[in-house]
């Protein structure tokens, strides 16, 4: 089982993406694979709502994206990994998320629906300073539409708040087992 772990952070090595590794630890250790997509280092423009991808269910735009469509659609599994500000995704995955437009075109103006019925799977790891009781609720929202788009299953999401200072996950030893133990799930098919 492979797995595409899309990094929307903008911070190399901060909270979310240690996280993100301890998913990957997981993950390998139960004999699946893993694949990072570090948005903030690649050019990805912003979807320009042109249409162009309506007849084909391709994006017209030619940057960086290009080549995460074919490892985006080579998954089994999807890790959408995001730092949360102002109540929603960062601006990099938001910019990801936006592009799968195409996969959506694919899906729903073409009907051609990709790799039914094999079981694959989205899930969305985020991570907050703060507690607020809807603080999850933009990111998951907006993760459910695009993992219907690219025809995967939703799975759980893995939330982690109160971790304001840089690196803070690194005391909350819990919160890395956690995440380790959800890579373990996923590669096993639990979750």
């Amino acid at each position: 089982m492979h797995m595409v772990i899309v990094l929307g952070s903008p911070r190399r090595n901060g909270n979310s993406e240690m996280l993100a590794k301890a998913v990957a630890e997981g993950m390998e250790s139960e004999g699946g694979t893993v694949e990072y997509l570090r948005l903030n280092d690649l050019d990805i423009r912003p979807c320009q709502g042109c249409g162009g991808c309506d007849k084909s269910g391709e994006c017209v735009v030619k940057d960086d994206m290009t080549e995460i469509y074919g490892k985006v659609d080579n998954a089994d599994r999807l890790l959408l990994v995001t730092p949360i500000y102002f109540y929603a995704m960062s601006a990099q995955a938001k910019i990801f998320t936006d592009r799968m437009q195409a996969r959506w075109s694919r899906r729903y103006n073409l009907k051609n629906r990709f790799r039914q019925g094999e079981g694959r799977r989205g899930y969305v790891l985020a991570t907050a300073a703060t507690g607020g009781g809807k603080l999850f609720e933009s990111t998951e929202l907006c993760a459910r539409y695009l993992f219907d788009a690219i025809d995967m299953e939703c799975g759980e999401s893995l939330l982690v708040n109160g971790v304001d200072d840089r690196k803070a996950v690194r005391e909350k030893l819990d919160e890395l087992t956690r995440a380790r133990s959800f890579g373990e799930k996923i590669s096993r098919g639990e979750l």
